[in-house]
């Protein structure tokens, strides 16, 4: 029996924003009516009633993999968002894999969007690998960008091709604990032959502020440790060896679009209202 392909797997690492995934969730099952679809949800053993809502849906393929606190009396291992996020990628079944965050809202369209434009320039000869979504951080940014590191666009948010994604060997596990993976992802993606393109009518709404505490501190110290990771591995191919001192200062910049809302805050307030109610 031939195995049921989906159009789109949807790949979100979660913990403890339960009700903001909800909502998330939710926008995604209201835009993909048309096509076949799957929703998995990896999460890092949420305290806070999320695994218990997750179980109850019978639309989501949830994984578990506890990465706090102890067990039988010994610290659990940190794992990387790497590792979390491979977990959903290799088991999905979709043509495209779709990759969002737990703090994240669509724009209704542009998962859609975003599949249509593949679609275009795959019939044009292209061999796309990525579509990278326009997304903001709000409140710390108004304005909508997709990233540029090292001189290549990379997925924030956005679309994989899946078989881009095998052939380029999925996230490194072990260089990154959680900053500029998924720059190395698109560069990785880029050398194995495919393009990674933008989609400018495909927005995400990332809440910067879901968990400000998290991203104080330790956090700091790793960010600067993976990114002189990022750095120093891709020297002299995705840029110029002689560079390396111009981004050891400034690793890359934001292609801001000439919006600075496409639909009146309704998308963003209705994050905000959701996460305001916890």
């Amino acid at each position: 029996m031939t195995k049921s392909r989906k159009r789109v797997s949807v790949v979100i690492g979660s913990f403890n924003r339960g009700i903001i995934l909800e909502l998330c969730i939710n926008a995604i099952r209201e835009e993909l009516t048309t096509i076949s679809y799957e929703i998995i949800v990896v999460d890092g053993g949420s305290t806070d009633g999320t695994l218990d809502w997750l179980i109850r849906q019978k639309d989501i393929i949830t994984i578990c993999q506890h990465n706090k606190g102890e067990w039988q009396g010994k610290p659990i291992e940190r794992r990387s968002w790497g590792y979390f996020m491979n977990l959903g990628f290799k088991c999905a079944q979709g043509e495209y894999i779709c990759m969002l965050s737990d703090d994240t809202l669509i724009h209704p369209g542009a998962i859609i969007r975003g599949l249509k434009l593949a679609d275009q320039e795959t019939e044009k000869g292209n061999k796309v690998g990525g579509v990278a979504f326009y997304f903001r951080d709000y409140p710390l940014r108004k304005k909508y960008a997709v990233a540029v590191n090292l001189g290549n666009l990379y997925v924030n948010h956005g679309l994989f091709l899946n078989k881009a994604l095998q052939e380029a060997g999925y996230i490194s596990e072990d260089e990154y604990h959680f900053y500029f993976a998924d720059t190395d992802l698109s560069l990785k993606i880029i050398r194995a032959g495919y393009q990674v393109i933008r989609s400018p009518g495909s927005f995400v709404e990332h809440y910067f502020d879901a968990d400000p505490d998290v991203r104080k501190g330790h956090n700091d110290m790793r960010k600067t440790k993976d990114r002189d990771t990022l750095i120093k591995k891709w020297a002299g191919i995705a840029y110029p060896l002689s560079d390396i001192k111009k981004y050891e200062e400034i690793v890359g910049y934001w292609d801001f679009i000439d919006t600075e809302d496409v639909d009146n805050g309704s998308t963003i307030n209705r994050l905000l209202d959701a996460f305001h109610s916890r």
